[in-house]
């Protein structure tokens, strides 16, 4: 228990562009994604899905963005298309948590989309939990729909987050944190 309060403690984000190889692949990436699903879940609906993006994959959804990107800004010089074809390729895995929430009769879509907030925040303590560090982001493209169908994504689906994992190539620091007493009330008091 103590561990697991201790790395809560410390977990922080890190940028992808601080992120490198390795990151989890294989049996610890199928180990990850299975943590990361075990979520509260009301009705069972699993209301998200998983994509990852590794190896060359990484390189043709950049693709798809850069050229997006390109299509959207015509104004843009290359510098700043190469600036956003490379938001996919810093950490050497991704993987993009779908939110598929839909019309339920009893479980509300709030319910089903906080559901996809929870696995991209358990994705992340269990990469931590694995020695690696992330970043839970979503960017422009996460928003465009013309990017989330190239990526395989339904018109009824959204994206929650892509969770960037990868080993930190330098020292990771904390931020400024809330003041608990500003943020915090007890009702009745």
């Amino acid at each position: 228990m103590t561990d697991t309060l201790s790395l809560l403690k410390l977990r922080r984000s890190v940028p992808p562009q601080f992120l490198s190889a390795p990151g989890p692949e294989g049996a610890q990436l199928d180990e990850l994604l299975a943590i990361a699903a075990r979520v509260p879940d009301h009705g069972k609906l699993v209301p998200w899905r998983f994509i990852v993006f590794s190896g060359a994959a990484r390189e043709k959804a950049a693709a798809v963005v850069a050229r997006v990107f390109r299509e959207r800004n015509p104004q843009a010089d290359e510098e700043k298309v190469e600036f956003e074809r490379k938001r996919l390729l810093h950490a050497p895995v991704i993987v993009a948590v779908v939110s598929r929430a839909r019309e339920h009769v009893k479980i509300p879509l709030w319910e089903q989309e906080l559901s996809s907030g929870a696995v991209c925040m358990n994705m992340l303590i269990a990469a931590y939990a694995m020695g690696y560090a992330g970043s839970w982001l979503t960017n422009w493209f996460g928003f465009d729909r013309e990017v989330l169908t190239a990526f395989g994504l339904a018109e009824d689906e959204r994206i929650a987050g892509f969770v960037h994992i990868g080993t930190p190539t330098a020292p990771i620091t904390d931020r400024d944190r809330p003041v608990m007493s500003e943020i915090v009330s007890h009702y009745g008091a």
